[in-house]
Parts: C-alpha cells; structure tokens; sequence
C-alpha cells in the first residue's frame, strides 16, 4: 500500500463480503480474509493508476471497454496497472454495459492475485460506498475504546506496589505479546506474556541495542515456534540522553500489530519512563555520600540532616556550599539501596539532626522472587523513601518523619517506632522484635509501639531503673542468645511455639534456653510477678 494512505481503520474485505444487504461475491483473485480495505473509489478511466493513493476498493461497470473490445490484452493491462496502484480488490458492476463479468477479466485478476468482487445489478456503488464508510466509522469507534480501556488499565497498574512488572502485563495482556523491559546493558530486567524463542529474543535484543540516544524506536520482525512471523518493537524510555548513557527500554514481541497498538503502547512507554526515570543528580551525591559516610563509621546524627536535605530538594539541585559532590569510590552495599521513581516521602520537622525516622524490617512471604533494581524502587515508591535495601528475602528501609506504613502483599513487615536519628539502632532493634512477632504471630504487620507518657515505667528515675535492670540481669552477661530469647518469648506471653518461630529454632531450643535463663537467674518465671519484673528490666536496660 502506497505510504500516502492515512492510518484509518481498515475493514477486511470478507466484511464487505458477508454484508447481507450488498450481496457482494468474490469471483477470482487472491482470498485472503483479512485484505484490508481504506477506501472506496469509482472510476471508468482506462488507467486509473493516477486517480489511486492505494488501498482501495476499486468499483467500474466496465465502461471504458465495452464488450466488444474486451480482449485479454486490455484487461490484463487494466489489472496489471490496479495492482501497480496498489488497489486492495476490484470491484465489478452487473449493468449498464456488462451482464456478466467478463471472462478475461477474471483470467487476469487470477495471474495477478487481485481480489475481483462482483456487484450485483440491484445494488448501487454508492451502497457499497456508504457499507464501507460505515464499517470504518465503527472500527474508529472500537480502536478509540480500546485505547481508552488499556490507558485507564494501565494508569491503575502504575499505581500499584510493584508498578512496573503490573505495567508490563497490563500491555501484554492488552497486545496479546510478549513484554520486556531491558537494562542499559541490554539485560531482560522484568517480562510479562508468553514467552518468545530464543531467536525472537535474540533479534528483540539487537533492537533494543541498535537504539539511538533521546527518543528512538526500533522494528523488525522474527519466526515463531510454528513458523509464523511475530511483529519486534523497541522503544528507549526515559528523556534525552548523552552520546555514553544509555538508558532502559521497552521491548515488545507480538503475532500482529494492529491500528491502536502504537497508541497503546505510546501510553505505556511514558508511564514506564515516569517509573524508571533517573533522580537529580545532586540529591543522589549527597545520599551516597550520607550512605558512605555512615558505613564508614560517622554518626548517624552528623549525616541526617544530609539525607533530609536530599529528600526534601525532591529534585531540585542544592547550588549552595554545603552541597556534597559524589562519592566516586565506596563499598559495593550503597548500590543496593535503590531510587525513588517519582514519590518522595516529606521530611517531618524535628529536633536538630534530620528529625524522626522509621526502621522497617521485612521478610518474604512465598516463592515468589521479585529482585532488583525495579523490585527496589517499587518498594521505595510504596514506602515512600529512596532508603530502601533489598537483598534476597530480607528488607529494611529508613523512612523519613513517623511514616504512615501499610501492610504489603507477599510481605511480613516489623515497624519500629519513629526515632532521632542519634536512636537509630534502638529504632532498628525495635523494627526486628516488632517483625518476630508478625512472623510469630502470622500477621503482615506489626509496629512497635512508643513507650506511652505517663505510663508506669514514668515513674522510676530512668537512672535508677536502668541500673536496677542490669543488677537484675547480671547473671545473663555475655549471653545474648538468651536474653534475646527472654525477651520474645515475654513479648509473646509465654507462648512455645510462637517464641520458636519468631526465633528460626526448634521449640525444644526454646524450652531449653528459658529453663537455662531460670537456673541462671535463680527464678520461677511460671510466677506473673516474676516475668512483669524482668519484662520492666529488659526495658530499662
């Protein structure tokens, strides 16, 4: 088809041939059921290859050769010139001229594989004009809703925890294709659909590599299993990139490609880039070099006002002295802790030092695995906080101010209470115990509670109590093993095994281990008075 047609919405011509009220029949040429028709054009011209843009439904009553000049010399030069106009079928009319379709009109329409349709007396051309405006009018209408359906489908999958793979189902589901996102290494990062061979892969692969840098889009095509051709799209994500940097990109393989696809996959494209896109430059320099510094043993209270200047800047560049370049070398761990997309938690006044934060700790739930880096930022989008380390089955998090955490599908989560940053290992300590007891207890979620003002531990003197505390647990120094023990199996009232699950240990450990603390302590903790007492001490020490 000629490249001047417009992408309107074609009808196949079996339609037209299935119309009850045209009564239309196919008599020779190729009989493919899904010729796309865009147009319908009448003419008597003898060559109408000047009148045709391509894609039409050429209707004539075969004025310009009467039947008496209608040797297979002309009507061989007549077809020959309608396939040149890249015209999808030939339309034939019964009446005024013709009352047949002549016979070498359909010897030539066969040589050339021209689909010939003849056209009864009874109906008109401006009927089969009308029929096809019609059936385009209506596929416009279902390609515009079916865009509509798959752009809201898709805004609702970005929205979720794991936004990115829920994206590229939506857009599988939607294409009926294979989705990928790669890496700037050309890595498979996420997929979504029936997978492709490997060869298709492959040539999806060198796409994506032959990408140039700012908005580009590669095409090819490839073989499936049972040798039918598959439609390759390479799309780069993100905005323009230098010459060096190359970026993400969306790779989809499908059987077909419709008119709407490319609308579809438009709106997926800018969703995706919104959710992988790169923060500013300046606001990860001063992160990484709060994160270096902190592994390399400063306190934590010296750095936080770094990180909450990162986070409050949300993407504005600091130009200011205190700005901190990035740290060029450093241990491997920082690139485990992952950026934000696009959402950044806000920052809560507070005392001097970066104001309060939240530890949540983490644990999986199930097989199934949902690693790197997309895995990571989809935490911190749902967390609200680029601080986020996810490594294997295991999470922690720093979240900004007294973060209002949710349960989260495949998770058991532990939430400490919002700490200064001075207190952050006491915030980490309770982010851990608030997660043995959700494993324990079999809940996704538990948070530690702050110690309530007023309460009764607000009425000892702090120092008093603490040194109480440790008189009371001297005999348990230099075994931690068992004073942790004491603590979750008090937290968990006693309960066996509960206390064995929180802790990974068979419950005969556990019975072990409290009958150990028993004879070490010189206690009966089956006594209630016994079990508050220590339970005040382990708080106090």
């Amino acid at each position: 088809m000629n490249d001047r047609v417009p992408p309107t919405a074609p009808v196949p011509l079996a339609a037209l041939l299935r119309h009850p009220a045209l009564g239309l029949r196919q008599v020779a040429g190729a009989r493919e059921t899904d010729t796309p028709v865009y147009f319908v054009h009448t003419s008597e011209m003898e060559d109408p290859v000047p009148y045709l843009l391509g894609g039409e439904l050429l209707l004539s009553a075969g004025v310009h050769c009467p039947e008496a000049a209608g040797a297979g010399t002309y009507w061989d030069r007549y077809v020959a010139r309608t396939v040149q106009a890249g015209a999808a079928a030939l339309g034939f009319g019964i009446a005024p001229v013709h009352d047949t379709v002549p016979r070498a009109l359909v010897e030539a329409c066969d040589r050339h594989g021209l689909p010939l349709v003849e056209v009864p007396r009874q109906t008109t051309f401006t009927a089969v004009a009308s029929a096809v405006w019609d059936a385009i009018a209506e596929r416009r209408h279902v390609e515009l809703r079916r865009v509509t359906e798959a752009q809201q489908s898709l805004a609702t999958a970005a929205a979720r925890p794991h936004p990115v793979p829920a994206v590229l189902r939506q857009l599988g589901q939607h294409l009926g294709a294979w989705t990928a996102l790669f890496g700037p290494d050309g890595a498979e990062l996420a997929a979504a659909g029936p997978r492709p061979p490997r060869e298709a892969r492959t040539a999806l692969g060198a796409l994506v590599a032959r990408l140039r840098s700012g908005p580009s889009s590669a095409a090819g095509r490839a073989t499936g299993a049972a040798g039918e051709e598959l439609q390759l799209a390479a799309y780069g994500l993100g905005g323009p990139a230098g010459p060096e940097d190359r970026r993400l990109a969306l790779g989809v393989c499908a059987p077909r490609r419709d008119g709407s696809d490319g609308a579809i996959v438009g709106v997926a494209v800018v969703l995706l880039s919104l959710l992988t896109a790169r923060r500013v430059v300046a606001a990860e320099a001063e992160r990484t070099a709060a994160l270096v510094r902190l592994m390399l043993g400063a306190e934590p209270a010296r750095v936080a006002g770094l990180l909450s200047r990162s986070l409050e800047q949300a993407g504005a560049v600091s130009e200011g002295p205190e700005r901190v370049g990035a740290v060029s070398e450093g241990p491997e761990r920082v690139g485990a802790v992952s950026e934000d997309p696009e959402r950044v938690g806000a920052v809560s006044e507070g005392p001097e030092g970066g104001g309060l934060w939240t530890v949540v700790r983490g644990r999986r739930r199930g097989r199934v695995r949902d690693d790197g880096p997309l895995a990571t930022a989809a935490f911190a989008a749902w967390l609200g906080t680029p601080l986020v380390d996810l490594d294997g089955d295991a999470l922690c998090a720093l979240v900004p101010g007294e973060g209002r955490i949710r349960a989260q599908p495949g998770w058991t989560l532990g939430v400490g209470a919002p700490v200064p940053a001075a207190e952050l290992a006491r915030g980490d300590a309770d982010a851990v115990r608030a997660l043995r007891r959700a494993v324990a207890e079999r809940v996704p979620l538990v948070r530690h509670g702050p110690a309530r003002a007023g309460g009764v531990a607000s009425l000892v003197d702090p120092d008093e109590a603490g040194a109480h505390g440790r008189a009371l647990l001297a005999p348990l120094d230099g075994a931690p093993v068992l004073l942790e023990t004491l603590r979750v199996w008090l937290s968990l009232h006693g309960g066996w095994d509960r206390t064995a699950v929180a802790l990974e240990v068979h419950r005969n450990t556990v019975r072990q281990r409290i009958a150990r603390v028993e004879a070490l302590l010189e206690v009966d903790l089956g006594d209630a008075d016994v079990r508050m007492e220590l339970w005040f001490a382990l708080k106090w020490t």
